[in-house]
């Protein structure tokens, strides 16, 4: 197992319509690199700071976790787990069709 993986993804709000993932230390890391720049602040400079710290092993994983979900939260993109998407849920075999 990747010591690098969060126990739980957190959900964040990327533009109008799109939910990122952030299941893991790179995954925060990418997502906070990404951040505009003229939107960059002491929050994102700290949580992005405790990224770092984290994978290169002087801070334990769960304070990056709850740097990124602190930020996500601060920031208002935050969301809780999204529903199930149709596409997620397993059909019948057959797809539940009647052959002729």
């Amino acid at each position: 197992m990747n010591p690098k993986i969060f126990d739980r993804p957190i959900f964040l709000k990327e533009g109008k319509a799109l939910i990122r993932e952030i299941a893991s230390l790179a995954d925060a890391i990418d997502f906070l690199e990404e951040w505009p720049e003229r939107d960059r602040d002491l929050v994102h400079e700290v949580t992005l700071k405790t990224c770092y710290m984290a994978h290169d092993g002087h801070k334990p994983l769960h304070a990056a976790r709850d740097a990124i979900r602190a930020f996500g939260n601060k920031k208002g993109i935050l969301i809780k787990q999204p529903a199930v998407l149709p596409w997620m849920i397993k059909t019948p075999s057959g797809g539940g069709r009647i052959s002729a």
